[in-house]
């Protein structure tokens, strides 16, 4: 077993870390990180189906997806992230328990009463401090968690609420629960740095054959280049959710009303329905045309309506509310 605490703190550098040490190494690892503000999506999620857009976009919180299932969590320096990569039996790798006891040992020598519950939450008080979730890669486990030690709920809990009647598909919600932070059970104020070194301490009890390790310069290189090709692209973080159908009925001042359904396959926009008292219907299916089979993102619509009058398909309606509309 070996083991390591991250020095970066970028959310897609140490996800693709993940990836390229389950990938690319026999030996097991458990390793621990903190990332800076971020949103991480579940690997079967849509995206945008779980998170407060216009909050993310307002405070420029990066989104990722992540290799493994389960449902959306907020990061933030507050909050301490481990993995376990193992290798073991196929068809009796995925124990959530197993690879969170060294996690409740810690808690419960700070004398905080920490618990395994449900398929795979850690609690305090019956309050969810951690979630788990886990990737099978041939006879190998990755199983990581987020471990909430002092983060800021209030702004996990903006980023996170989403309207749910926009959306239908067959991605995974995910399920809030009442949370909260390891440091409000504490006795005595510890640091983040020293509870991660706790972490360590009570692993290589755990597993007498730990020891440490460190990237080398080659591993970041790859590890950057993943990176930069999959963990920092829309295309993974969000063109990658289930195929979906958006319905949204947009009330702007003045009295008007525009109802927008879309349907969206592999993150393309497949087919566009438009209806509402704004709306120049003898020259409107040229505008559908041309939000058709492309990406369902802000950046490419604004793209694909530079070059066009509103005033030639809407009337009284403008480019950001159009784009509201759409989102």
């Amino acid at each position: 077993m070996l083991y390591f605490i991250s020095s970066s703190h970028q959310p897609a550098f140490n996800l693709a870390s993940e990836e390229y040490l389950l990938k690319n190494y026999e030996e097991d690892f458990f390793f621990l990180y903190s990332n800076s503000p971020a949103l991480i999506v579940g690997k079967h999620q849509n995206t945008l189906a779980e998170i407060n857009l216009e909050k993310t976009e307002e405070e420029n919180i990066p989104v990722v997806r992540r290799l493994s299932g389960g449902g959306t969590v907020f990061h933030d320096e507050g909050n301490l992230n481990y993995c376990f990569i193992k290798r073991g039996e196929k068809g009796k790798l995925v124990d959530f328990q197993k690879y969170s006891q060294p996690i409740i040992d810690t808690l419960q020598k700070l004398k905080v009463d920490a618990k395994f519950e449900g398929k795979s939450d850690l609690t305090i008080d019956g309050k969810k401090f951690s979630g788990n979730a886990s990737h099978v890669f041939k006879s190998k486990i990755m199983q990581h968690g987020t471990m909430l030690f002092s983060s800021d709920l209030k702004r996990l809990n903006q980023l996170l609420k989403v309207n749910p009647l926009k959306f239908k598909d067959r991605g995974i919600r995910s399920i809030r629960s009442r949370v909260t932070n390891i440091s409000d059970y504490l006795s005595s104020p510890l640091s983040l740095d020293a509870f991660s070194k706790l972490i360590i301490d009570e692993l290589c009890i755990s597993f007498p054959d730990a020891k440490a390790f460190e990237l080398n310069n080659l591993d970041k290189e790859k590890i950057e280049l993943l990176m930069s090709e999959k963990y920092n692209n829309w295309e993974w973080n969000y063109g990658y959710s289930p195929n979906y159908s958006f319905e949204k009925l947009s009330n702007f001042p003045g009295g008007v009303l525009l109802d927008v359904k879309l349907k969206i396959e592999k993150g393309l926009i497949q087919k566009v329905e438009l209806d509402g008292n704004c709306i120049k219907f003898e020259r409107i299916n040229s505008l559908k045309n041309i939000l058709q089979n492309i990406n369902h993102d802000k950046i490419t619509v604004l793209k694909a309506l530079k070059e066009l009058k509103l005033d030639d398909y809407f009337n009284n309606l403008d480019e950001n509310q159009l784009i509201k509309a759409l989102f």
